[in-house]
């Protein structure tokens, strides 16, 4: 069995457009595939807070005097 140089490396060119196509893709899969990961984190951390019982909010106290003198 003889080894080819067809076999291990591409003949035909890529074009430029081709190229920048194929990075287009793959950047946009993994931004998809990002953003669903974000959701899906998104959605598990509402569910534990609205789990969560509801702390009532602290009753609001006057003003405080300063101690500076004129």
């Amino acid at each position: 069995m003889t080894a080819k140089k067809d076999r291990f490396f591409k003949t035909g060119k890529i074009t430029a457009e081709t190229k920048l196509a194929q990075t287009n893709a793959a950047a946009k899969d993994i931004m998809d595939a990002e953003a669903a990961i974000r959701a899906k984190k998104t959605e598990r951390l509402r569910a534990l807070r609205l789990a969560q019982p509801v702390a009532e909010a602290p009753e609001k106290k006057g003003r405080l005097k300063s101690n500076s003198k004129p």
